[in-house]
């Protein structure tokens, strides 16, 4: 953890430090702390465009200690007084084709509260728009597929296809499988909607090979896949917020550095403000900063 600030605070006020020691707590160093906490948020918001103030708050206490922090009231001021908040855009798309005639499976999640990593992954596909031309505003769309582990709500695989043609999510799902090592023994759930995708004998194949159960969604509430749909959401809305693409490879890169902010730096509250890759060391049930009335009502039936 860093925990030394100050140096970085002055040179962006072109003092010395001396001189900010000697003025203790004057609009001298009041003004240092807030130039340092917008300097900050300008640079986590190259990688994250539409992060909140909460988990901003909670990444620069994280990395610079509460001595050398300002506290959460005046942070969240100072958010407001330099125009720094964001405005989420809601946008939805149909990506879902469940008429069809394949397999489809019941939902064994209903009551499950994963206690560990690999224990259960949800999957789903959203789209992205691309611009094929800039002055018309024409375009296109790709589609983005999503495999998350539902305990630490790390993304393990992904993959961005021209069409939602069903090899799209099967690349998604065998970058996900490379993080078992080849283990097959792993006690392991596969949750999605009722796609074509999902149901298809090439995707459920695959599953059944690595001995992972096959758990589907029993109608189209969103809420049956709910952390698979917020992750969604937090990729378009957040990660990627206002962000223009002209190509498909566009989209790749900016998805790669988005994914591995969000996997590495961006803490959740569901997670006790941990990052995911921190949730993945642990085991047992984390702590939320939310009430989830789902697992309240799980743990009340069972008692």
């Amino acid at each position: 953890m860093k925990a030394y600030p100050v140096t970085s605070q002055c040179k962006l006020l072109g003092v010395s430090t001396q001189a900010y020691y000697k003025h203790g707590d004057t609009d001298l160093r009041k003004l240092a702390e807030e130039a340092f906490c917008v300097e900050y948020v300008k640079r986590i918001r190259q990688k994250d465009r539409g992060i909140g103030g909460g988990k901003l708050w909670q990444m620069y206490r994280k990395e610079f200690g509460d001595v050398h922090s300002v506290g959460y009231n005046r942070f969240y001021d100072i958010i407001e007084k330099y125009n720094l908040k964001v405005r989420k855009r809601k946008r939805r798309a149909k990506t879902t084709d469940s008429d069809h005639d394949l397999p489809l499976y019941p939902n064994l999640v209903k009551e499950l509260i994963p206690l560990r990593p690999n224990q259960l992954w949800v999957s789903d596909i959203t789209y992205m728009v691309i611009y094929l031309n800039a002055q018309t505003g024409e375009y296109d769309f790709c589609y983005l597929s999503l495999v998350t582990d539902y305990y630490t709500k790390e993304i393990i695989g992904w993959c961005v296809g021209e069409t939602l043609e069903a090899k799209f999510a099967i690349e998604a799902l065998e970058m996900a499988l490379g993080r078992l090592g080849g283990r097959r023994d792993v006690d392991l759930i596969h949750h999605s909607d009722r796609g074509v995708q999902y149901a298809s004998y090439a995707y459920t194949d695959i599953l059944r090979e690595h001995n992972i159960k096959i758990s589907m969604t029993e109608c189209g509430d969103p809420k049956d896949n709910a952390v698979a749909e917020r992750v969604n959401g937090i990729v378009k809305n957040e990660l990627l917020q206002g962000m223009s693409f002209f190509s498909i490879q566009e989209v790749r890169k900016a998805l790669k550095a988005a994914i591995d902010f969000y996997n590495n730096e961006r803490p959740h509250m569901s997670l006790d403000w941990r990052t995911p890759a921190e949730a993945a060391l642990c085991t047992g049930e984390l702590k939320k900063k939310w009430t989830s009335y789902r697992e309240k009502a799980i743990k009340s039936l069972a008692a």
